[in-house]
């Protein structure tokens, strides 16, 4: 994972599926199959999963060029945000939590 890495990255969330370009996942995934995803006191966190076992969901890639969707429609439809819309959503490496991290997705108002 990276360690110096603070620049903000766009991932796209629609229909309760983030979507995630080729250089995003070799950036913060690379050769990973899975990620984890928490909703931490409104932010979301997108997190490596090494081992699959555990759960998680997949990194499935999307097309030859190598970018990735993790379809995670349970996880956005509990918080409110599997609909339609498609949302442009930053993000920037947490390094405290090793995961990508959305401000205060589950609470724009803040």
């Amino acid at each position: 994972m990276p360690n110096d890495v603070v620049a903000s990255v766009s991932v796209i969330l629609k229909r309760g599926s983030l979507y995630l370009t080729a250089k995003t996942y070799e950036t913060y995934f690379a050769g990973l199959d899975a990620v984890i995803l928490l909703d931490r006191d409104s932010h979301l966190f997108i997190m490596p999963v090494r081992n699959t076992s555990g759960g998680g969901y997949l990194l499935k890639l999307r097309n030859p060029a190598g970018d990735r969707i993790i379809n995670a429609m349970d996880f956005f439809r509990d918080r409110g945000l599997d609909d339609f819309l498609e949302r442009d959503i930053k993000v920037i490496w947490d390094m405290d939590m090793a995961a990508l991290k959305a401000n205060n997705l589950f609470n724009p108002a803040k």
